[in-house]
């Protein structure tokens, strides 16, 4: 009896399968290529080169002379009941009165930035005039090197998200929609095992990761002067394991949904919370404290921190073995779920 060639081993015929089935949606070439360039060009073109934000102020007549030395304020000098109006309506995001005591007061919303902001500046502002002496002098001096940008701590985000939702949607959603056209029924009678079945996932995704990686690290690196400080094989190893971990997770979570709507909505549970809390586009320590010991484990905040390190501050692979540890704890725990719960009905 002859052994089968190795090109005829289901594994080989799956995963060929996987990667045909890609080539021929044209959405899925769009989302693994594209769409991390668009997020990364508007993104970018917002938050590098731009001025100083002014910010809208409504005054009293009186004091809209004195606020308008500070440069970063848009003073509009209105009446006391339009200017409240105004803050109400969300046109200002500070109210400066003057007060019976013959003080100032100010109005805004200690949870908007903006409204913070705005208190400050205007304090300045009043108090010189009033003839405040800095008893320091200071000086400023604003300073945008690459590596310290808001575009350089967004593109290692983008890259983390984008093996995150390729991963899950990509795996979890294939999974369901085959099960639901009763292919995996037909699949049983061939010879082949549940394992090469999930193993042909996780090899294609593995072959679509220089796509996912490469792309928006060399437009990053082209169009905005995105460091690489690290090595491209740490890179490389970090975005293979992430790629593998985020696999597995979207084979359990495909393991036994039968309808489209099911999976959607399982899909956006599992990755929606690591969008917001794992510091894609802004960093995680602004969630409160108590928060941080589940946000540092998250697959996406384990993958976005080790890249960072890697790529921002030049960091050995070795300084990352935490991160890859519990990456690969993730990796193992999931997929061995996923392969004990899969059904094929």
């Amino acid at each position: 009896m002859t052994s089968r060639p190795f090109s005829r081993h289901p594994l080989v015929q799956l995963t060929l399968v996987r990667i045909r089935e890609f080539m021929r949606e044209p959405e899925a070439v769009f989302w693994a290529t594209m769409f991390p360039i668009m997020l990364s060009t508007g993104l970018g073109l917002a938050f590098s080169a731009r001025p100083e934000p002014v910010i809208a102020v409504a005054a009293a007549p009186a004091l809209a002379d004195q606020l308008r030395t500070e440069p970063g304020l848009d003073v509009r000098p209105l009446a006391p009941d339009a200017a409240r109006t105004a803050l109400r309506n969300g046109e200002v995001a500070l109210v400066v009165e003057a007060s019976d005591a013959g003080g100032v007061t100010f109005l805004y919303d200690d949870t908007n930035p903006e409204g913070r902001s705005a208190r400050a500046a205007a304090d300045r502002a009043i108090q010189r005039a009033a003839g405040r002496v800095d008893p320091v002098k200071t000086t400023t001096q604003k300073v945008q090197e690459p590596g310290s940008r808001y575009i350089d701590f967004l593109i290692p985000g983008l890259i983390g998200v984008g093996i995150m939702s390729n991963g899950v949607w990509g795996l979890g959603f294939s999974i369901v929609d085959t099960r639901r056209r009763k292919l995996t029924k037909l699949l049983m009678a061939t010879p082949m095992s549940k394992l090469d079945y999930l193993l042909s996932y996780v090899i294609w995704r593995v072959i679509l990761l220089p796509v996912e990686v490469v792309i928006p690290i060399a437009f990053g690196a082209l169009a905005f002067g995105v460091p690489m400080r690290g090595s491209w094989m740490a890179v490389g190893v970090l975005t293979l394991l992430g790629s593998m971990m985020f696999s597995s997770i979207g084979i359990l979570v495909g393991s036994r949904v039968r309808t489209i709507e099911a999976i959607s909505g399982i899909i956006n549970i599992v990755i929606m919370p690591m969008w917001i809390v794992s510091g894609v586009f802004f960093s995680a320590q602004r969630f409160p404290e108590f928060i941080q010991p589940i946000i540092r484990v998250l697959p996406l905040t384990l993958l976005i921190d080790a890249l960072r390190a890697v790529e921002l501050r030049g960091a050995p692979l070795g300084d990352q073995w935490l991160q890859m540890a519990a990456m690969g704890a993730w990796l193992v725990a999931t997929f061995v779920a996923g392969l004990a719960l899969f059904r094929w009905r």
